[in-house]
């Protein structure tokens, strides 16, 4: 599977961004995708995700009631749209596919496929 990732971009505190993550390939039910990101010096954090089914989803404190995660069934896309922009979202974001059974793991191994990551900035 390969995930294309994209959306981010430069905004100022309070505004707000899309961010995109095509799926290509063969996904299950049971599969999941999250969105990590990794601010400069700081490990990479899960911050939204969603099962595959759509059934299930999970935010980060910090991000919850600000971001919401959705997946478009018809083109096998998850958006992750960000409103109410804080500068301590500055980070490179990257979208993941989880393995069946391994819903809201951290560990790198449980995921089989990255995007390439794309940088949101909020300038103060």
């Amino acid at each position: 599977v390969q995930l294309q990732a994209s959306g981010g971009g430069l905004v100022q505190a309070g505004g707000s961004l899309r961010l995109s993550c095509a799926a290509s390939g063969r996904i299950f039910s049971s599969n999941w995708m999250g969105w990590f990101r990794q601010a400069q010096g700081l490990e990479r954090e899960l911050v939204a995700a969603i099962t595959w089914s759509g059934a299930g989803t999970f935010y980060e404190d910090s991000v919850q009631g600000r971001f919401t995660i959705s997946k478009d069934d018809a083109n096998d896309t998850v958006y992750l749209q960000m409103n109410n922009l804080k500068p301590e979202d500055t980070a490179v974001y990257y979208c993941a596919l989880g393995r069946s059974g391994s819903w809201l793991t951290r560990r790198p191994a449980d995921f089989t496929s990255w995007g390439q990551g794309t940088q949101v900035t909020v300038s103060s």
